[in-house]
């Protein structure tokens, strides 16, 4: 059995897809299952149980001997929550209470980790464990998700096999439910549906243009295939990056959600949300290098494909993958 913590989330679901699409039904589908707004991520998967996240761990110790592989993508990811004593709960004592069960048990493990961990990238973006320590991520989820990471490298006793995951600038289907934290592509669809422009950040800062903020942004598609790649090929453990290596400004996103659309652009500039503006990344670049080397030969599919599929699949559809 395959276990999937975050299952009704947005790259939980999609990873359960990916494993359905492999002919794999052999999954055990972990999540707080009471929020409504997320039914339409699991509701029609291939499964054999589904259990609430707070039950899980008295679960798993009656079916530990049938576990084959643990996929941790569950966590809090709230960006703008300032409430640290939510992260410590959900993203690293819940995870560490995970490994702990995968090491002891001898259970292959992985888990998603952030990019929001380089913080303003001051030491770069490289994947190397000797920087690990030196980060400074620039809000509370980063900085849960990089006391994880530092916690994992100190332990000596570990699963099997066991990979963190960096996660840049994840977009694609199913993530309808993240309100505020859903793609500038969620949004700026639904803008462009509702007033024909689409909305973007303005610069504060006097070395970045307008919606020229530079992100890695990846499809969730090509994130689930390098994780089913890792869990199938098991390369050395450790922590990867996960994004394209090939940053692309917001303002190319946007333009390339109006052509899917076929729209013309029209793109309105707004002010940062002070609540989030000194803590707001101008660039982040995937070195991705570390995984290449560990063999991840497939390439990655450009931008403007990716959000093609998105909006004439999905979006326009209104369906989930």
């Amino acid at each position: 059995m395959i276990v999937i913590t975050g299952a009704a989330g947005f790259i939980g679901s999609c990873m359960t897809q990916k494993l359905n699409n492999m002919g794999m039904e052999n999954l055990i589908l972990v999540d707080d299952f009471t929020k409504e707004a997320k039914i339409s991520n699991w509701i029609n998967k291939k499964y054999i149980d589904k259990i609430e996240r707070m039950h899980f761990f008295q679960w798993a110790e009656q079916n530990k001997s049938h576990i084959d592989f643990i996929i941790h993508l569950g966590a809090r990811t709230d960006t703008t929550e300032f409430n640290y004593a939510i992260f410590e709960e959900l993203n690293i004592e819940y995870s560490q209470k995970l490994w702990s069960f995968a090491a002891k048990n001898g259970i292959p493990f992985i888990y998603a980790s952030s990019a929001a961990t380089y913080g303003d990238g001051a030491f770069g973006y490289s994947d190397d464990h000797s920087l690990i320590q030196q980060l400074i991520p620039l809000n509370p989820y980063g900085k849960s998700k990089n006391e994880f990471d530092k916690w994992v490298l100190k332990q000596t006793i570990t699963p099997p096999f066991w990979a963190g995951f960096k996660f840049f600038n994840v977009f694609g289907p199913n993530e309808y439910h993240k309100g505020r934290m859903a793609s500038v592509v969620f949004h700026s669809f639904n803008q462009i549906n509702v007033t024909g422009k689409a909305k973007l950040f303005k610069s504060h800062r006097p070395d970045y243009n307008h919606g020229e903020q530079i992100r890695d942004f990846i499809y969730v598609k090509d994130v689930v295939n390098v994780l089913f790649w890792y869990m199938n090929y098991k390369p050395a453990s450790g922590i990867y990056n996960l994004g394209t290596g090939f940053a692309r400004p917001f303002i190319a996103l946007a333009n390339a959600t109006f052509k899917a659309m076929k729209s013309a652009p029209n793109i309105e500039f707004i002010d940062i949300p002070v609540d989030i503006r000194d803590k707001y990344q101008y660039f982040t670049e995937a070195e991705m290098g570390k995984a290449r080397a560990a063999g991840l030969k497939k390439p990655f599919r450009p931008l403007e494909t990716s959000v093609k599929d998105y909006v004439i699949h999905y979006l326009l559809k209104n369906k989930t993958w």
